[in-house]
């Protein structure tokens, strides 16, 4: 029950970091959050884990990606701090940073910026939520 207020909530952010539902699944974000989701598991493969999630989950932090039109990495911003194992702030946006430069964002609308979710579990090990939830 928990977690499903947090999914919604982080839904919310979400959408409101990256612009409306409907503009986003127009203009290609989805598509190019999806494949950013995809590389930033495969760069830090060794710090992720498979399967089904955890209840409670030991932390959640939310981040926003802030790109340059090269799609290299301009500003993370924290949107969701935990206050379980904070130190996993730190960890998503390392992961992040090993992942970049993503793809060229020049073609998509601005702010060229996504935002990811970043589910640990008490190994502090990371699925992405983008990844939980693609079909």
């Amino acid at each position: 029950m928990r977690f499903t207020r947090f999914l919604a909530a982080a839904a919310v952010l979400s959408i409101a970091a990256c612009g409306s539902a409907p503009r986003q699944a127009a203009d290609g974000w989805s598509e190019y959050r999806l494949n950013a989701a995809r590389k930033i598991a495969q760069a830090n493969a060794a710090d992720t884990f498979i399967g089904e999630l955890p209840d409670p989950l030991k932390s959640i932090p939310v981040l926003q990606v802030q790109l340059e039109r090269d799609g290299s990495v301009r500003n993370i911003v924290v949107l969701r701090r935990p206050q379980a194992s904070p130190e996993t702030v730190d960890m998503a946006m390392k992961a992040i940073r090993r992942a970049a430069p993503f793809a060229p964002v020049g073609h998509l609308p601005q702010p060229w910026q996504f935002s990811e979710t970043f589910l640990y579990n008490d190994d502090l090990k990371f699925q992405l939520r983008t990844l939980v939830e693609a079909p």
